[in-house]
Parts: structure tokens; sequence; C-alpha cells
């Protein structure tokens, strides 16, 4: 018998530790990598069912010697299929100095059916 909670897919609920919103049936917090519950099964069925990961960026900026320092935001959008936005999200900021680099990278992993 599997621990794992059966819920209407895409429910979500607060991780304990870091208040993200994650999905009802994670076992480990994405945002956090606590884990929220035992499951010794969970690590097999995941794999089972992460079908795939549709989508991954990865990107590099690197601010050039001798120019002035300048700041970023990052900030994530999911827009429905009629392009409405439905969330926003700054999930990050800061400062590059002259020859400094930051690589950010977008994942989006996909479970089940």
């Amino acid at each position: 018998m599997s621990s794992a909670r059966a819920g209407t897919p895409g429910a979500t609920r607060t991780c304990p530790h870091c208040r993200t919103t994650i999905l009802e049936s994670a076992s480990v917090c994405p945002s956090c990598r606590h884990h929220l519950r035992f499951d010794p099964d969970a690590a097999t069925r995941r794999a089972a069912e992460a079908t795939s990961s549709p989508l991954r960026v990865e990107g590099t900026i690197t601010q050039p010697p001798g120019s002035n320092p300048v700041e970023y935001s990052v900030v994530v959008t999911i827009r429905n299929d009629r392009g409405e936005e439905i969330a926003r999200q700054v999930v990050g900021v800061g400062a590059l100095q002259p020859r400094e680099s930051r690589t950010f990278t977008l994942s989006v992993e996909s479970f089940g059916g």
C-alpha cells in the first residue's frame, strides 16, 4: 500500500518549511528540498512518473570588465492558452559587478499521464 495522497491533479498545499506553494502530491519540496512525509515508494514512483521535462532554458550573463555595475531581477510569468497571465513572481534579484557572471536555469517538470 502506498502512502501517497490520492488527490486532484494540480491540487496544492504550502510547504511547512519554506512556505512555498507546492503540489499536494509532493513528498519532497522542490524549493527547499525538505522531506514532507515518509514515502518509501516515492523515488521509484516519481522516476516512473517523470514523463518529461518539456522546457529547460539556461543562460549566462556576464558584466564586461571596465563597465558599471548593473542590477537584475529574475521574473517568472505563467500564461494560459489564451495568453492571460495566471502567475507572476520575482524569484531573485541581485547585482553584477564588472567581470562577474550569473547562470540562470528555468526548468518545467511534468509528472503522470
